[in-house]
């Protein structure tokens, strides 16, 4: 059996991975098997471009309940990012035409399907390392299992109590799945990396009315036409997403769900190398393709200027109408938070978020399906 081709007996899992798919649950092959199981030979008109996002990638934070749209910690019932949050989700839920409590059960489709294939691979890895465990300690006698983690098996005990009515409760295989569940939400930033650069190449690469000529993630900076190898001394460049438009221009997009702020710097780094890489008498077009909710870092995106000129020739957002939505303008309710709390980080927050609507209008800051008209556009 050669490794594209799919296993036998994993009818359950959807849709079947390949055995080089399941060796990776994370990686690309499997993202690309997932993606094109999604959206299969659908086109996708780009005004529903942005649900389509938001269904793969969008999660619930599950100390809220709501779908997240910034920092775990900073979003509680009582800070600031709480009631922007409660926004955000309503927004989200009613545009898809979804009860509140519904939204959850129709986002996260590719994180769920990557975590049915990773529970497959350590199933059959903790089986055969439980196995040699168990001969390694037979000399021992009674020793404590693998992964046993005592002191969480005692809090579920003393927070369970007794047995129900269906026999006794596997306290280590509850204790098993919750380490699984903590361990693999820590592994959502990887899919948000990579994965949102293949969301967006996914949707340019089957956009209703013909997709841009070329469409490619991951291409080292060389590797795209126009392009030299960085200077001797100089990181290797590698571009998130690059695409050609049908008049022939080159865009090199940084596609991020979010911004660290420490990694603000990166953006205008990148750009001086990718200007100096350039080969070609023509120039290219950087642009930003984000779902941060963090007004000040959207706006610090908008105003950055090197080289006497915009860093980004274009900064795209997943969905205007969910940032503005998060920030209060239309909304029914005003924010309580500025009540609860004075902290100097969030006055400067609602400034920032004040010039948002400037930006929108101004088109300065577009929305997914106004670039993907931009960059379809025939010459």
């Amino acid at each position: 059996m050669s490794e594209e081709e799919v296993l036998p007996g994993l009818e359950e899992i959807t849709p079947q991975p390949s055995r080089k798919a399941l060796q990776a649950p994370f990686g690309s092959v499997s993202r690309g098997e997932l993606l094109d199981h999604y959206f299969s030979d659908r086109l996708i008109d780009a005004p529903h471009a942005w649900q389509d996002v938001y269904r793969l990638l969008l999660w619930i934070d599950p100390t809220t309940g709501l779908a997240h749209c910034y920092e775990s910690d900073k979003s509680q019932p009582g800070r600031h990012w709480y009631p922007r949050s409660l926004a955000f989700h309503a927004w989200a839920a009613d545009e898809m035409g979804l009860a509140h409590r519904e939204l959850g059960e129709n986002i996260d489709w590719l994180f769920r399907r990557v975590l049915e294939r990773l529970a497959l691979s350590e199933h059959k890895h903790m089986d055969r390392k439980a196995h040699e465990a168990s001969s390694q300690r037979a000399a021992y006698g009674d020793m404590p299992d693998p992964y046993e983690d005592p002191e969480l098996r005692l809090l579920l005990e003393r927070s369970l109590g007794a047995a129900g009515e269906e026999g006794p409760l596997d306290l280590m295989a509850l204790v098993r799945e919750i380490r699984r569940y903590v361990a693999t939400e820590n592994k959502r930033k990887n899919l948000l990396g990579e994965g949102f650069e293949d969301v967006l190449a996914a949707i340019l690469s089957r956009l209703n009315g013909g997709p841009p000529p070329v469409v490619e993630t991951q291409r080292l900076i060389q590797q795209i036409e126009g392009f030299r190898e960085p200077r001797k001394g100089e990181k290797k460049a590698k571009v998130d997403l690059w695409l050609k438009t049908p008049s022939g221009r080159r865009v090199l997009v940084t596609a991020k769900w979010s911004v660290r702020a420490d990694r603000e710097k990166q953006l205008a780094d990148d750009y001086r190398i990718y200007a100096d890489c350039n080969d070609s008498p023509d120039t290219f077009d950087y642009v930003f393709v984000t779902n941060e909710f963090d007004a000040a870092r959207l706006v610090a995106a908008c105003d950055r200027m090197e080289m006497n000129r915009p860093i980004f020739d274009t900064v795209v957002h997943v969905s205007p109408g969910a940032l503005l939505a998060a920030h209060g303008f239309n909304s029914p309710a005003p924010d309580p938070g500025e009540e609860n709390e004075g902290a100097g980080g969030d006055q400067k927050q609602r400034r920032s978020a004040a010039r948002l609507p400037g930006l929108v209008a101004e088109g300065r800051l577009i929305s997914l399906e106004d670039w993907l008209g931009r960059v379809t556009a025939k010459p």
